[in-house]
């Protein structure tokens, strides 16, 4: 028996992967997967951890929503550190946003404290700055389908001259 002919199990077969789906992309943009992969790349380099914070959230939201309508990749130029990223897809989650700016680890040389030439490494600073102790992170879905993601810290790190850790 083909089971997707079967006409009564279709809509219970969709609805279960809708609730998959739906339950794996909440699950990889909780304000506790933000933090433990902050804290992941952070322990990897000595860094103490760092922790959610509702009023850098709340920013962070505020923000997120600004960008709805064209999903832009243009900073708040606000009063925290800030890391953004956009993308297609439902894969476009808050953990890969994360996993996108760690990925920039390979790029960074600690004893020159540098990024390697034309290459970027300041998202991945932000992320394991270890005076940055606060984060709070957005997501939201923008008119064009993609996504944009924000994530926000307190105090602000990339300091001229300054190593992160």
């Amino acid at each position: 028996m083909n089971l997707l002919k079967n006409h009564a199990f279709f809509p219970f077969f969709t609805l279960i992967v809708a609730l998959t789906l739906a339950n794996m992309c909440h699950a990889q943009n909780s304000s506790q997967d933000y933090v433990n992969s902050h804290n992941a790349a952070r322990t990897a380099v000595g860094v103490g951890n760092i922790r959610w914070d509702e009023r850098v959230a709340d920013y962070a939201r505020r923000y997120a929503n600004q960008r709805r309508g064209d999903c832009a990749m243009r900073h708040s130029v606000g009063p925290y550190g800030e890391n953004l990223a956009s993308g297609s897809g439902a894969f476009m989650t808050g953990t890969a946003a994360v996993k996108l700016w760690v990925d920039e680890k390979v790029n960074y040389n600690y004893n020159s404290n540098t990024c390697a030439s034309g290459k970027v490494c300041g998202h991945y600073t932000q992320v394991v700055w270890r005076n940055s102790v606060r984060v709070g992170c957005a997501r939201v879905r923008c008119n064009n389908g993609w996504f944009f993601v924000t994530c926000n810290y307190d105090p602000p790190g990339n300091w001229a001259g300054q190593r992160p850790y």
